[in-house]
């Protein structure tokens, strides 16, 4: 890349941060209700914008861009909590009789990642059902009344997640 285009990237990003952080800061406090966490999910949206370099040529709602990349954020921030908590939960319920060693905690946090990364390749309902059933441990029925969906439906849903979850383990597996 020549000095020019990467000089005109530079400063384009100088700009963007100079003219929306402050208002992005603002707009996810109010959202999040913490300024700490609204700082890191600021920070984190502009990481992800310049790790894209190329989405900022010809941005043309500079706000609407940065709100929807620090929605996404939110998301995955959510999703990873909330299979944090779970893990968490489920050592606590076992009072950690396991002891398990460092080591297993990192292997069960990575599978966990993993699950996660497979879940964004399904559909939201697929990913919702299969939080709702493996997670909080709902029954096909109650599910199915919370998605608006037939049981058979919540089925499907759950075998799509089962799948993708399964291909992601093998993608990993032959890296």
């Amino acid at each position: 890349m020549s000095a020019a285009p990467s000089s005109l990237l530079q400063q384009e990003i100088q700009t963007l941060y100079s003219e929306y952080y402050g208002w992005l800061h603002t707009w996810l406090r109010k959202k999040l209700g913490c300024a700490h966490n609204a700082a890191d999910l600021a920070h984190d949206t502009f990481v992800r914008i310049i790790a894209s370099r190329d989405a900022l040529l010809g941005i043309q709602e500079p706000r609407a861009y940065l709100t929807t990349t620090a929605k996404r954020l939110m998301i995955d921030r959510a999703r990873r909590q909330l299979i944090e908590q779970a893990y968490l939960a489920e050592l606590e319920m076992l009072d950690v009789a396991l002891h398990a060693s460092p080591e297993e905690t990192l292997m069960a946090l990575q599978a966990l990642e993993q699950i996660c990364a497979a879940l964004e390749h399904v559909s939201t309902k697929a990913r919702e059902a299969f939080v709702l059933h493996y997670l909080e441990q709902q029954t096909h029925a109650r599910i199915a009344e919370h998605l608006a969906v037939s049981t058979r439906m919540v089925q499907k849903y759950l075998v799509q997640a089962l799948l993708q979850c399964r291909q992601q383990c093998a993608a990993m597996a032959e890296h």
